[in-house]
């Protein structure tokens, strides 16, 4: 079964950076776009970053977007067809949450299109 697994999480002052890490290990054919959502204590789920395939995403390839709290701060990249990184400068204490990877792809070639989700990385940003 398809596992996404996030690596990277933890403690760092304000100001610091973080680098997050996923992983799609066990079965996968082939995934579309990743992403990566946090939830914070009291708040919604929400999108922080995705990169798509739009072609070879080991060479550069990937249509990236970010949410508007995130711009200039943070870039998502590919190291892989089936991994993906989140490297976060610039730590706010307003970027503290649980960060989530996720992947829209297809567990084998007769699967529709799905969303995975990894089990979730602490980032906590201290003042």
């Amino acid at each position: 079964q398809v596992q996404l697994v996030e690596s990277g999480g933890g403690l760092v002052q304000a100001g610091g950076s973080l680098r997050l890490s996923c992983v799609a290990s066990g079965t996968m054919f082939s995934i579309s776009t990743m992403a990566w959502y946090r939830q914070a204590p009291g708040k919604q789920r929400e999108l922080v970053a995705s990169i798509t395939s739009d072609g070879n995403t080991n060479h550069g390839d990937g249509t990236t977007s970010y949410g508007d709290s995130v711009k200039g701060r943070f870039t998502i990249s590919r190291d892989s067809k089936y991994a993906v990184n989140l490297q976060m400068n610039s730590l706010k204490p307003e970027d503290t949450a649980v960060y989530y990877c996720n992947a829209l792809g297809m567990a084998n070639y007769y699967s529709s299109r799905m969303y995975y989700w990894g089990r979730g990385t602490q980032v906590t940003v201290s003042s």
